[in-house]
């Protein structure tokens, strides 16, 4: 199959949606599709890549690491002249996710939205924001869906609030793999000479976007609190982000500077030998749609402690892989550390076991061939022949008809946020 995918982000932003995007695009590829990415440039990007089409964007959008797409007509659509994409998949309901909607119906081709993010969570980095601006992006990306010839959810909790939010699309639960085989395997000892940690030290470990929308504030309370109550308790940060401020402040309060360990960002095997050096892997986050952090910890053998949230309560089982916070209490959070730390042998051995059938479950090849099954249903369901007589004209007329859905979806999003009223647009015929 020909895929082209277009996403606001991709390598080498940090944060899902980007890495989601490459494990996919990596996999289909091994498996002898042509995959095409079309993404904003980023800063530090690769000088050279393959089969990737970066469109001009401004850069730190509003003081953060995203990047945002500049409107350059008809610059996709010639880059990707010589390019038929049987499958048109979108990883975001705006920018982009316009030109994927343009190009579906310039080619005749099926159009797949992934609904990564919860964006009413995300909503801070734009000017203005308030309770209007969140109710309408969530009207924007419900509309995009209802759009769209298919859905793809990252959880089970996602898509329960998609249809909620009467998403009327089909959707499927395709959640982003975890290559098992590259976390089961990391120099952790090393790791740990390198940052200045002592081997006998218990490490909470962290990785991610460090972001207000992650909930770092409270991590940060409470993984100091812990450290506090345990002297021999270290944390080690992997990542970049407003939020590092925060944390290194509760740690400073607390007179534990020397205790905590900011990375920043890791690669490759370096991000293996991370999990590897910690002992447990603690998260707060309550914005997420998925838990791959979660899974690539596991994939490390690491147990798991996080606030209950969606995406993150598909992946973590109290008790069984690691334990699955109710409430946001620095005490509960810290008594859960606790427990992971003093588990006796018998029942961590039972506990790893756990950890490791759930990362399997995850595994990246099995996410991929639920991917591409699904596209070849939605190919499967095309007509076999297309009417070429009058192509040009059909074409203009179905791009124009997508110009107005657009249209017509911004303003129904915002004719909703304004009313407080779900709305669903029409999709033109």
């Amino acid at each position: 199959m020909n895929i082209l995918m277009l996403s606001n982000t991709f390598t080498p932003h940090v944060g899902g949606v980007a890495r989601s995007l490459e494990r996919f695009t990596q996999e289909h590829r091994r498996r002898g599709h042509r995959v095409i990415v079309v993404a904003p440039e980023f800063e530090r990007m690769p000088a050279i890549e393959e089969d990737v089409i970066r469109v001009p964007a401004i850069q730190n959008f509003n003081g953060s690491d995203f990047s945002v797409r500049l409107p350059i007509p008809g610059l996709v659509t010639a880059a990707l002249e010589d390019f038929q994409p049987d499958i048109i998949h979108a990883h975001h309901p705006f920018l982009l996710g316009d030109t994927a909607l343009i190009l579906s119906s310039a080619q005749n081709a099926p159009l797949v939205f992934t609904h990564h993010t919860l964006y009413e969570q995300y909503t801070h980095y734009v000017p203005g924001d308030s309770p209007l601006m969140r109710r309408f992006v969530i009207e924007l990306s419900t509309g995009f869906a209802n759009l769209c010839d298919l859905v793809f959810a990252p959880s089970e909790s996602i898509a329960e609030i998609l249809k909620s939010r009467h998403v009327t699309t089909p959707i499927e639960v395709v959640p982003t793999g975890v290559q098992v085989e590259q976390f089961a395997n990391g120099n952790g000892r090393q790791f740990r000479e390198q940052q200045g940690i002592p081997q006998s030290a218990y490490v909470v470990g962290h990785l991610g976007r460090l972001a207000a929308e992650k909930n770092l504030e409270f991590l940060g309370r409470a993984v100091a609190e812990f450290c506090r109550k345990s002297e021999n308790a270290h944390f080690l940060l992997i990542g970049v982000g407003p939020s590092e401020t925060t944390v290194r402040q509760h740690f400073q309060e607390l007179g534990l500077s020397g205790r905590l360990h900011v990375a920043g960002i890791l690669q490759g095997q370096e991000i293996a030998d991370a999990y590897h050096a910690m002992d447990v892997f603690a998260f707060a986050s309550k914005s997420e749609t998925q838990g791959m952090v979660l899974t690539e910890a596991m994939a490390a053998g690491r147990p798991v402690v996080a606030l209950d949230a969606p995406g993150v309560r598909e992946v973590v089982k109290d008790g069984e892989n690691g334990r699955l916070l109710q409430g946001e209490h620095v005490e509960d959070f810290v008594n859960a550390l606790y427990w992971a730390a003093s588990l006796p042998a018998d029942n961590l051995k039972i506990m790893k076991e756990n950890i490791r059938l759930t990362a399997e479950s995850y595994a990246l090849d099995r996410c991929a061939g639920k991917a591409l099954s699904l596209y070849e249903s939605l190919l499967a369901q095309k007509p076999a022949q297309r009417d070429t007589e009058n192509s040009m004209w059909d074409k203009a007329v179905r791009m124009l008809e997508t110009e107005w859905d657009i249209w017509v979806n911004r303003a129904h999003s915002a004719g909703a946020a304004l009313n407080n009223t779900p709305s669903t647009p029409p999709r033109s015929q």
